[in-house]
C-alpha cells in the first residue's frame, strides 16, 4: 500500500509553494544613461527678420532661412524656402519652431527638417544679438531637437534616434552642432 505524506510533509509544501509566488519579482536593468554622439553640423544662412507684432505671450518674429549647408554623416544643402517662426519673451526666451528643407548630396530624396527648441540671453545680449553682433555663444543659451522626415532608405537612421543641438546665432546664419542621443 503507497505511503500517504505526513500532514507536516503536506504543510511545507504548500507554504513552499506560497512562498515561491509570492516572492519579489525580479529586478529589472536600468537603462544605461544616454550620451550624445556628434553627427552633423548645420550653417543655416537666414534674411531679414519679418516683424509680426505683439501677439499673446510675446512678439511675434519669421526669419526666412535662404539656404545653407550641412556637413558630417549627412553632407548636403540647406535649401531656401524654410523659416523659423519665433516668439520672444518678456522674459529674454526665445521659443524657435524652424522647419526647412536638405538636399542631400548626390541627389536622391530630400530630408524634412522640424527643430523646436530655446534662445534664453539676457535683455543686453538679446539687444546686441539683435544689432548684429557676433557673441561669444555662451553668453547665451541656444537649444533645440530636430526632428528628420525622408523616404531616402539611406537616410533612415535620421528617423530613427533623438537628436538635439546646441546653437550659436550669428549676424547672417545659425551654426547647429548636432548630436544623435544613444
Amino acid at each position: 500500500m503507497p505511503s500517504q505524506p505526513s500532514r507536516r510533509s503536506l504543510i511545507g509544501a504548500a507554504v513552499g509553494t506560497v512562498a515561491a509566488s509570492s516572492a519579489a519579482p525580479k529586478a529589472v536593468a536600468e537603462a544605461a544613461a544616454p550620451s550624445l554622439i556628434p553627427v552633423m553640423t548645420f550653417r543655416v544662412q537666414i534674411g531679414a527678420g519679418i516683424e509680426v507684432g505683439e501677439v499673446p505671450g510675446g512678439r511675434r518674429r519669421i526669419v526666412p532661412i535662404i539656404g545653407g549647408r550641412v556637413d558630417g554623416d549627412l553632407k548636403g544643402s540647406i535649401l531656401p524656402g524654410g523659416a523659423d517662426w519665433q516668439t520672444l519673451r518678456p522674459d529674454g526666451l526665445t521659443e524657435i519652431w524652424a522647419r526647412y528643407t536638405i538636399q542631400p548630396d548626390g541627389g536622391g530624396p530630400a530630408v524634412i527638417v522640424t527643430n523646436p527648441g530655446v534662445r534664453k540671453a539676457s535683455a543686453d545680449v538679446s539687444a546686441r544679438l539683435a544689432a548684429g553682433e557676433d557673441l561669444d555663444p555662451a553668453l547665451y543659451y541656444f537649444r533645440a531637437s530636430p526632428v528628420f522626415e525622408t523616404g531616402a532608405p539611406a537616410l533612415r537612421w535620421l528617423t530613427e534616434s533623438v537628436f538635439v543641438c546646441a546653437g550659436e546665432r550669428h549676424p547672417d546664419h545659425v551654426a547647429l552642432r548636432i548630436y544623435r542621443v544613444t
